[in-house]
């Protein structure tokens, strides 16, 4: 079964990366310990996320200073979305989403909601595209998973392989405090 992008998913992220204060507390219940405080930071250092609706293609564009971010969401109560259900139409967005990064310079990063978890951190982190070699994106991007392919080169995500979102957050805020040094 592919994976739906659900509104109320789309909001519920849209909440977390905007710095939503009761539903980033929420979720970071979720967390270990030690990594609540570094997500909880979103509250202070939000990013502005708006909805890609429309022939864009895209369900959310996380935007931050010099970091851009367009986001597809999924969700699924199975561990593994396959591209190829609902007859390839996932399949086909996935390489619209790549050929339109690559001209660019972005990536676009695909955001798996677990459906049906309890006191475990639902949501995890792919990307799509080339991670760019240089610049602040390059860096918080190296790490990313990315959506993985059959040998029939269609679009799967497991969730397992993906990277937690409490992760890619702290991460973030990592990279875009250090200082951006200019040539000169």
């Amino acid at each position: 079964m592919v994976g739906h992008g659900f509104g109320g998913y789309e909001r519920e992220l849209r909440s977390l990366l905007s710095g939503d204060r009761a539903a980033v507390r929420a979720y970071a219940r979720s967390l270990r310990p030690e990594a609540r405080a570094g997500f909880e930071r979103l509250v202070d250092e939000p990013f502005l996320v708006v909805r890609g609706a429309g022939s864009l293609g895209l369900d959310l564009v996380a935007l931050r200073r010099e970091f851009a971010f367009p986001i597809e969401v999924k969700a699924s109560s199975e561990p593994v979305i396959r591209f190829t259900s609902a007859s390839g139409r996932a399949n086909q967005q996935l390489e619209a989403h790549r050929r339109a990064v690559e001209r660019v310079g972005l990536m676009v990063l695909y955001a798996f909601r677990r459906l049906g978890l309890r006191g475990e951190e639902s949501w995890r982190l792919f990307a799509t595209g080339t991670v760019p070699s240089t610049g602040m994106a390059g860096l918080v991007c190296r790490g990313l998973p990315p959506v993985s392919t059959t040998r029939e080169g269609n679009g799967i995500l497991r969730w397992e392989e993906g990277m937690p979102l409490s992760r890619f957050v702290e991460r973030f805020l990592f990279v875009s405090e250090r200082p951006l040094v200019v040539g000169g």
